[in-house]
């Protein structure tokens, strides 16, 4: 059991880094490119919230709404890439990953707008939001991150 136990963290630390990098990665494009914008993908919402992601598009509250959004992508990939905190960054990448799902849901009789392939009721941001669900229930730093260091530390300054 403990060979099946090995396996479990070493593939949930793999999850776990590889999703970091994807998140961190996408923050640190838009976070460089002054063109972006998530204005198109908010602006043909569809679905049962459209009439709340259409909302975030004003003058007032885009900037707001583009800053956020590279914010929570950026903490979820630090906390995740490096394995500290990562119950934090795992919380709001679900957030984050069930407002994009929601704002372009793969239900049927929708037309598929600005998003990539095609879907029926799953696609890649909900499968990546249960993949965070699984390391929020499966957190892995402790074992090989920045926790790992963290806790070694608290725990010989407990000793001394």
């Amino acid at each position: 059991m403990d060979q099946n136990q090995n396996k479990l963290k070493v593939s949930v630390t793999l999850l776990r880094i590889l999703i970091g990098w994807h998140f961190l990665f996408e923050g640190i494009v838009k976070l460089y490119n002054p063109e972006w914008t998530s204005f198109g993908y908010l602006a043909t919402a569809q679905g049962p919230f459209k009439w709340f992601f259409t909302m975030l598009v004003g003058d007032a509250t885009i900037g707001w709404v583009d800053s956020l959004n590279i914010i929570a992508l950026m903490v979820v990939g630090i906390t995740f890439t490096l394995g500290i905190f990562e119950k934090v960054g795992a919380f709001v990448g679900m957030g984050l990953l069930a407002l994009y799902f929601f704002a372009h849901p793969p239900f049927p009789g929708l037309t598929q707008l600005n998003v990539e392939g095609s879907y029926w009721f799953v696609n890649k941001n909900l499968i990546e939001l249960v993949a965070c669900l699984v390391i929020y229930q499966l957190p892995t730093g402790q074992y090989f991150g920045l926790d790992y260091l963290r806790k070694n530390r608290l725990t010989k300054m407990q000793e001394q």
